[in-house]
């Protein structure tokens, strides 16, 4: 199988291309390579290579600064996803989609279906939702996978906000009526994987590691196993206050509750999740072999 991911740079792709199965020859590009809002070069590049799969890894996700940047936001998450699927539709690729839980506006009180009708309450889960619906009605056979609060041991995410934060404050202050799952890009890369060698699925999928939490819940869980791992120094004290979300208020609106049912996957598919916990201490683990390896 030929298989291009677009969006080499972010933490996705890269889990990806580090967990690659055998058997399949891989090609990553960025925007430098590939500007996947111009449809020109899209439909030129996907030409090019011929991938008998495309994973789109691609996307806006600054939650906050697309308040703002609204147009942009777009562009990439939905134009961007719109010219992918025409690609993918010309040359007879398969397609598969990252999406995200904040298409939802979390006033749901049970964890939320592929067939839930879709809400959002921000800028960027509007342009996800645009560029679900896009892909949907030109590549009906695509698969579009929805995702919640991603991770990985590297980049720019909460884990890693939290570690430093850890390692430089006596208090944090958390957000404790947020509830969703923590989401390890290594889960996520792998039912990906799985989902390529399926060929008869598409559609939507719910994809999270098992599990509830709050943010709140997730830092405490990353300060006890971070020290377990040796990444946070165990006789420092770090006090960490559960705050609402009024008392942080943030450019975008977020869902109170955005817990995905993943019984699509599980049932189905026989796709086995850990709880995010567990998938938390793996990361870790990742962390201080990394660590060491580069002392």
């Amino acid at each position: 199988m030929k298989l291009l991911i677009v969006g080499k740079n972010g933490q996705l792709a890269q889990e990806l291309v580090k967990r690659k199965p055998e058997g399949i020859e891989l090609i990553a590009l960025g925007r430098k390579e590939m500007d996947i809002t111009d449809a020109s070069t899209t439909m030129e590049v996907v030409g090019q290579y011929s991938p008998d799969l495309v994973i789109n890894a691609a996307a806006y996700t600054a939650v906050d600064r697309a308040e703002e940047e609204r147009a942009l936001a777009f562009d990439v998450n939905a134009r961007g996803a719109e010219q992918l699927a025409w690609a993918c539709r010309e040359f007879r690729a398969r397609l598969i989609h990252v999406s995200t839980d904040f298409v939802f506006d979390g006033r749901q009180s049970r964890p939320y279906g592929e067939e839930d009708g879709v809400r959002p309450l921000n800028v960027y889960g509007l342009s996800k939702a645009a560029g679900e619906a896009v892909v949907r009605s030109i590549l009906p056979e695509a698969i579009i996978i929805r995702t919640a609060w991603v991770y990985s041991a590297h980049g720019s995410n909460f884990l890693n906000t939290m570690l430093r934060l850890m390692n430089e404050r006596d208090q944090l202050g958390v957000v404790s009526d947020q509830v969703g799952t923590p989401t390890s890009t290594r889960t996520l890369a792998d039912t990906i994987y799985h989902l390529a060698g399926q060929p008869n699925c598409q559609g939507i999928y719910h994809c999270t590691d098992e599990g509830v939490a709050s943010w709140y819940d997730f830092a405490v869980a990353i300060l006890e196993e971070g020290r377990s791992a040796g990444l946070l120094p165990q006789e420092r004290a770090v006090a960490i206050k559960p705050i609402s979300t009024a008392e942080y208020p943030t450019p975008a609106k977020r869902p109170a509750y955005s817990v995905l049912d993943k019984r699509r996957l599980t049932e189905e598919l026989g796709v086995e999740l850990a709880h995010w916990r567990q998938a938390l201490r793996e990361v870790l683990q990742e962390k201080v072999s990394g660590e060491n390896a580069s002392q």
